[in-house]
């Protein structure tokens, strides 16, 4: 049985009984004006369909092809933009940490505090996330890493067991390394995880990733599949996901991280709904 967890000063919940949470907004940011322009338009569409709606940004893509991609503003600078969503918009934040010194600040900010996929087996790293995520009072997001099978994510979730006095993990698939350039999302995985008692999420976006794989910059950078987005955004809440990780762009072809696999701003209203339904149907 999951154990929901709940950001007492939003009220909201995510987990079995519990409507569906979506965590969305930009891949990186890129900078304060279309933060809140992407952070108005999907607080709006949550708020007309009667959904929990988180902000999510990175302020550093630490995890790049090329030492010359656009990684986003930093810690400090992008903290400050997520503090101005926050106070504008008046809704939670959702955004990653990857150095140990990290943990602390990121999570004074961010209601959810995210492990990226990567380094999620770095045992110092979710150590430092989970002691500063109950401190602040917020959730540690783990990215199930590519390469791991859904059960043996229960080693983590137990590292945070130990530092922690009421576990404050959610999982969150994301796809996992099919051959070369490729990824595929085993949808038995996601009741494979919240077997272990946590709630668990998908992100959809991510999960259309081809690593390495853009034509445009002879695999220079990470290529994508946007039209799957929502077939895999569909399939994983049918088969129990507790919420949807997400990202748009008011232009994805000229986003400047990842635009082969973020979709157009004009598309949220129309997934979301849909995914409202599918939540609503399987738990009747």
């Amino acid at each position: 049985m999951t154990s929901p967890l709940t950001l007492e000063k939003y009220g909201i919940t995510i987990g079995e009984g519990h409507p569906l949470v979506v965590m969305a907004g930009l891949n990186v940011l890129e900078d304060e004006a279309l933060a809140l322009n992407v952070g108005h338009h999907l607080k709006a569409v949550c708020e007309k369909i009667g959904l929990p709606y988180i902000f999510k940004a990175s302020f550093d893509k630490a995890n790049r092809s090329s030492i010359t991609s656009y990684r986003g503003p930093g810690m400090e600078e992008g903290l400050k933009i997520l503090s101005k969503v926050k106070a504008e918009l008046g809704v939670p934040v959702v955004t990653d940490y990857h150095e140990i010194d990290q943990a602390v600040p990121v999570s004074e900010v961010a209601e959810v505090v995210q492990v990226p996929a990567f380094l999620a087996r770095q045992t110092d790293l979710v150590v430092a996330g989970a002691k500063a995520v109950e401190a602040a009072g917020g959730w540690l997001h783990v990215k199930k890493p590519q390469f791991l099978a859904p059960w043996d994510v229960k080693n983590i979730i137990s590292k945070v067991g130990e530092v922690t006095t009421k576990n404050p993990t959610l999982l969150c698939e994301r796809g996992v390394s099919f051959g070369y350039n490729n990824l595929v999302v085993d949808m038995l995985g996601i009741q494979g995880m919240k077997d272990l008692g946590v709630p668990v999420t998908i992100d959809a976006t991510h999960a259309v990733q081809l690593p390495g794989a853009d034509p445009r910059t002879s695999g220079g950078s990470t290529g994508g599949r946007r039209e799957g987005v929502a077939v895999i955004a569909k399939s994983a809440v049918a088969a129990g996901a507790d919420g949807v990780f997400l990202e748009f762009h008011t232009d994805p072809d000229k986003a400047l991280c990842d635009g082969p696999s973020c979709l157009p701003l004009d598309a949220a209203e129309g997934l979301l709904t849909t995914l409202k339904g599918i939540h609503e149907l399987i738990r009747a």
